[in-house]
């Protein structure tokens, strides 16, 4: 700091309040050409001066003994006010007994007079200056603008310094605002950052009372390191109710993991993400507000790390493998083959097969999914390009766009480059959006599926009808093909609100005349009942599960002998 002001061409400002004139020309003799010096005769003055909204100083150089206003006032005046008290303040003077008062004050240091000494002056004046600028970056950095807790960094660093000391029993706790997207989407970021704000305040109201620290570790995440208490539902029940009494969005809901930090060798961070596995355990399920980490917890926790240091062998051995259910179009004489989804099976050498449903969840939190999918695109369009090459038919595939891969600055140019490299036509991938996306980030997707379309990209959207925003992205976002929620076709032919559900789908894509495709379709009756109300495309185990390159390929061949070699049609 000091070497970037001096390049700068800057000086700071220091006030010299003394009523000897004589004084404050020796002092200002002093450190004239270090600093730019202003001049007090009283407190009055002094205080005037510092009150200045142009005034801007970082030294004080204060007598005690004054008329109008002693330095004692000044400094009570400067501690009381907000802005004053970050300004240090140095006394002069002879007498010892007020230079231990001032001290107590809050002075920083004393110079004793008669000022015999400049370059003692001088350097004092510099190590004063430097610590209290060090101590107002640490101040303005050690805690989150938003909910006044301390920030991440600086959270685990006194962490650190406090477990040695510790002699009673201590928790990490994670607590996490379940849903928290939807409260800036619904409210707007203003009330978002309201809550954020409140629950930082009603965490260190706790802490008043309960020794510890906490922090707010991520968006909608708070760390809280504290003593070992019997009823965390009470204190979590507690923060809810009173956010549920003032927040717009009514009955939010709270979780938390707890991990009893009994073992020296975990350290701070393993402690939390301990914490945080148990409070991700629960995310979603009804009536819960704590969960405890265990031994099963422990398990799962070390196999996802597995899952994590294996991917990229995973994928240099091509352990993961891309599988393809088909898509049949129902309207006409007879289903026809159209087209197929991309879906990623994971054969481990030891672990043997690994559910989608463990490791796509565990990828899209940490970010890994963009790896996946970056795999499965690929391998996606090499297979397109095989089977065009070998049988003169191209099968349209859609693979899966995630969350994470809406946010990379290069997706549109890694999917362009993949048509290039394997000499297809963007009418050859179909990229799959789930309506999650659009509620993590509207507008950065709405301009992706833009520039995605501009470039000839069809946007099917995935899942459509499984959550709040479904027909708000419809008026947002334009789309190539709406994919119906497999829980509506499970459910259509056991209650009439679900087959009313199916059917206003279908005349939802009539009027935006988009093809509609059903996912899930098991049984016959499903398959009949689609077809009568217009539904275009199906896929499901009623015709195939997913099926591995190998099987796919035998089942072209076989449409391609039936059909006498007819190209299939893209949807």
């Amino acid at each position: 700091m000091k070497q970037f002001i001096t390049a700068g061409g800057m000086k700071r400002r220091v006030l010299i309040v003394d009523d000897e004139i004589i004084n404050r020309e020796i002092l200002g003799a002093m450190l004239s050409q270090t600093y730019e010096i202003a001049f007090a005769a009283n407190g009055q003055e002094a205080m005037d001066a510092l009150n200045d909204p142009e005034a801007d100083f970082s030294l004080i150089l204060l007598d005690l003994l004054m008329p109008v206003m002693d330095g004692f006032e000044v400094i009570r005046r400067c501690h009381a006010d907000e802005t004053l008290r970050r300004i240090p303040i140095i006394v002069m003077t002879s007498e010892k007994s007020a230079e231990v008062q001032s001290i107590r004050m809050g002075a920083a240091d004393f110079i004793t007079k008669p000022y015999d000494m400049p370059e003692v002056i001088l350097a004092r004046c510099e190590r004063i200056i430097e610590l209290s600028e060090d101590k107002s970056i640490i101040r303005s950095t050690e805690r989150d603008r938003v909910s006044g807790l301390y920030t991440r960094g600086y959270f685990f660093a006194y962490m650190h310094r406090l477990l040695p000391r510790l002699n009673t029993p201590m928790d990490a706790l994670a607590l996490n605002i379940d849903r928290f997207h939807l409260i800036n989407e619904l409210f707007g970021r203003e009330e978002g950052d309201r809550v954020l704000r409140q629950i930082g305040d009603l965490i260190a109201q706790i802490l008043t009372t309960a020794k510890g620290i906490a922090c707010r570790s991520d968006s909608d995440t708070f760390f809280i390191f504290l003593e070992r208490n019997d009823d965390y539902d009470a204190m979590i029940a507690e923060i809810q109710n009173k956010l549920n009494e003032s927040a717009k969005a009514r009955n939010i809901r709270l979780r938390a993991g707890i991990y009893s930090c009994d073992d020296s060798g975990i350290s701070p961070e393993n402690s939390f993400s301990r914490a945080k596995a148990a409070c991700d355990r629960i995310r979603g399920q009804f009536g819960a507000s704590t969960a405890r980490y265990n031994n099963e917890l422990y398990k799962r926790t070390v196999f996802h790390e597995r899952l994590i240091g294996d991917l990229q062998e995973a994928i240099d051995r091509h352990e993961l493998i891309v599988y393809y259910q088909p898509k049949y179009r129902i309207q006409g004489d007879r289903p026809r083959l159209s087209s197929a989804e991309a879906l990623i099976r994971w054969i481990h050498p030891e672990l043997g097969f690994i559910s989608p449903g463990e490791f796509i969840p565990l990828f899209e939190k940490n970010g890994l999914i963009r790896t996946v999918d970056c795999y499965v695109w690929r391998e996606a369009a090499a297979q397109v390009k095989r089977w065009r090459d070998q049988y003169g038919v191209t099968l349209p595939v859609s693979v899966n766009v995630s969350r994470v891969d809406i946010f990379d600055p290069e997706l549109t140019n890694k999917l362009s480059g993949l048509l290039e490299e394997f000499s297809l036509s963007s009418d050859d991938l179909v990229l799959e959006i789930t309506e999650s996306a659009y509620s993590d980030g509207a507008d950065r997707l709405i301009e992706v599926v833009n520039d995605l379309r501009g470039k000839g990209f069809k946007i099917e959207m995935d899942d459509f009808g499984s959550g709040y925003s479904s027909l708000n992205m419809l008026t947002t976002i334009p789309i190539d093909v709406l994919k119906l929620d497999m829980q509506f076709i499970r459910n259509m032919l056991l209650d009439e609100t679900s087959h009313k559900l199916v059917e206003l789908v279908m005349d939802i894509a009539k009027y935006l005349e988009v093809p509609v495709v059903a996912e899930g379709v098991e049984e016959e009756p499903q398959l009949n009942a689609l077809k009568e109300m217009g539904c275009d495309i199906v896929q499901g185990y009623y015709f195939s599960p997913p099926l591995p390159p190998q099987r796919m390929t035998e089942l072209i061949e076989k449409e391609c002998n039936y059909k006498g070699g007819e190209n299939h049609d893209n949807h």
